[in-house]
């Protein structure tokens, strides 16, 4: 079969492999479509390290092809989304159901092979069957979708809340929706006004630019009061976890989910006389279910988050296409 291979930083090239075969427990899925997002990117350059060679995707949706003889709740051709990360399942981060902590944690196109490829093998518990009329791109989102369930569900709000959704890429936009569902009202915050409209369209009460003050007086003006319930940060940068706190009441919650890469200068004075809670978020634990159900019910639209398709042998544009400024959520398609 066809693969993307990974060599070394930059070093991508299709190249034909074995096709797969299913260990016991295994499930093959013969690949429909995988995501691209900025974990893949930065694999890509070199800035995060894996064992070379790697097939990199892990958000891959696809039909199962063959599965291991344990296998007993997967059939031959039934639709899935792949759940890319698995764990140890004993050690005691697992036994406590911090599974998505475990330090022995497994992870499709990153420690192992995964979906930028024809067919891609997984643990066959990582395969959730998708409810039958889900269009592929909006399959294509279940995993995003669960990163922000989880962030959202560590915050914990409560209908009629205000809340700031820093940050408007896939996961910022899937953010705003998803708070929407659970009847909060929900401020857009971004750096660019490109994505405010469509944050808007999506849901959004109010959106503002960040910095200037601008975001922290509409944070003020949605919620009445000194700054809104609830932060959920999906931007990932240094500076948006300082600006997170600067957005939210005293007695807030702050969720960070966006992974910043370098140290986060934060005045803890302000924390501590606001007596605010800030919460990392962690990819997910059981909320994939959620995520499917947000999906197929329309509750979470995602027609205008794929900014571009390309097929596997174009798959060098793709990466470049994630970067540009316009571009939301871009596609590998086998």
């Amino acid at each position: 079969m066809l693969a993307a291979v990974l060599q070394g930083p930059r070093s991508l090239a299709l190249a034909t492999v074995p096709t797969p075969t299913p260990g016991p427990t295994d499930a093959v899925v013969r690949v429909k479509a995988t995501g691209l997002c900025g974990t893949d990117y930065r694999i890509w350059t070199g800035e995060r390290p894996v064992r070379y060679p790697r097939v990199m995707g892990h958000e891959v949706i696809g039909t199962v092809a063959a599965v291991g003889s344990e296998v007993r709740h997967l059939t031959i051709g039934q639709v899935v989304a792949v759940e890319p990360n698995y764990s140890c399942g004993t050690c005691p981060l697992c036994r406590e159901g911090n599974r998505n902590l475990c330090l022995a944690r497994v992870a499709v196109g990153i420690d192992v092979d995964g979906g930028f490829a024809e067919q891609a093998t997984v643990p066959a518990r990582c395969c959730w069957p998708a409810p039958a009329g889900v269009a592929e791109d909006t399959l294509l989102m279940v995993e995003p979708l669960a990163v922000v369930v989880r962030a959202i569900g560590r915050g914990a709000p409560q209908a009629g809340e205000s809340a700031a959704v820093l940050g408007l890429g896939s996961l910022g936009l899937l953010a705003v929706q998803a708070l929407r569902a659970r009847g909060v009202r929900v401020l857009a915050v971004a750096r660019s006004p490109r994505r405010l409209g469509l944050a808007r369209e999506l849901g959004a009460e109010a959106a503002a630019l960040s910095g200037a003050g601008e975001d922290v007086g509409a944070a003020r003006a949605l919620s009445g009061r000194e700054g809104v319930d609830l932060v959920i940060e999906t931007a990932g940068t240094a500076a948006a976890v300082e600006q997170a706190t600067n957005l939210c009441r005293p007695g807030g919650r702050v969720v960070l989910t966006g992974l910043p890469h370098e140290p986060s200068s934060l005045n803890f004075f302000w924390v501590v006389r606001r007596e605010l809670r800030i919460l990392g978020s962690m990819i997910y634990q059981d909320e994939f279910p959620e995520a499917i159900r947000l999906l197929a019910t329309g509750a979470v639209r995602t027609d205008q988050l794929l900014s571009g398709t390309f097929p596997l042998a174009r798959i060098q544009d793709a990466f470049e296409a994630h970067r540009s400024p316009d571009s939301i959520k871009v596609a590998v398609l086998p």
